[in-house]
């Protein structure tokens, strides 16, 4: 069934404040054609012929499942891996030899949260820059906390499974290393080896649930390109959160086109896009 009509102003504005209040994300007005698009494949999905039907129905059961998929066609994601090699740089020169000579933290398993995780290529990049630091190191105590608020990018990442276009950033022997060529109708796709990621954890989280499922501090919280979705008041609350689950000493990550400028926050600046929590 084709959707008759466009998304009216009154249901934009409904769908508009729902993902607000569920998951912090500022549409702002000028997502109407986006919305509108996405949306068009949720209301096949549920046999409606209209945007204001999809409306009513998300508001007669607010408990079906329907807010997860729509939260899921809402979300942007896009991603490769290595994106922003910057970060990697920074991890391999500085983090990773603070940690080893025991600068921030007691423990002797490096902890790191990948919180907007996406379709997992940030982790499984993570991964392998640990594996290849350690291994030199002779020592691999290490594990990936992963999150997103999206069920259909965790169930992407939990498979591993990748095209050789996400992959043109990785090292042709770190292909042969971490990853098993696909074959015959597979051709051309990579997954990720289970030795790599057993030790890489994903789940769904809200990053504005009450709270976080996580009982120990991390040494390094990546959280790139996804402030750029909320405004200053939710970027603001949500450093401060993250901050909490910093140990002192640890390094927040965001994406190279965020910023904490003009925002309260705990954190000392390092280079652009990379802070620390004083020690």
């Amino acid at each position: 069934m084709t959707p008759k009509g466009k998304i009216t102003d009154q249901d934009y504005s409904f769908i508009r404040d729902l993902i607000y209040k569920e998951t912090r994300i500022n549409l702002g007005d000028s997502k109407r054609e986006l919305v509108s698009a996405r949306l068009g494949k949720r209301l096949r999905a549920n046999n409606l012929g209209s945007y204001t039907e999809y409306c009513k129905m998300l508001q007669s059961r607010p408990n079906s499942g329907e807010l997860y998929h729509l939260i899921d066609a809402i979300s942007t994601n896009h991603t490769f891996f290595f994106r922003e090699i910057n970060h990697f740089n920074f991890l391999n020169s500085a983090i990773l030899p603070s940690f080893s000579n025991g600068s921030f933290g007691s423990s002797r398993d490096l902890k790191i949260w990948s919180c907007a995780c996406s379709t997992g290529e940030e982790p499984y990049s993570l991964a392998i820059a640990l594996e290849e630091y350690f291994d030199k190191q002779q020592s691999s105590n290490w594990s990936i906390q992963c999150s997103d608020i999206s069920n259909r990018v965790l169930d992407f990442a939990s498979k591993g499974i990748y095209d050789s276009e996400r992959l043109k950033n990785v090292k042709p022997e770190w292909l042969k290393r971490y990853f098993q060529k696909g074959e015959k109708q597979m051709d051309g796709y990579f997954r990720v080896r289970p030795e790599l990621s057993k030790k890489i954890k994903f789940q769904r989280l809200n990053l504005f649930a009450p709270s976080f499922p996580w009982h120990e501090k991390f040494h390094v919280i990546f959280c790139r390109n996804v402030m750029i979705y909320f405004d200053r008041e939710t970027q603001q609350e949500l450093v401060g959160r993250l901050a909490q689950h910093l140990l002192p000493g640890g390094f927040l990550l965001i994406g190279h086109a965020e910023s904490l400028a003009g925002i309260k926050h705990p954190y000392q600046s390092i280079k652009p896009a990379i802070y620390q929590l004083p020690g």
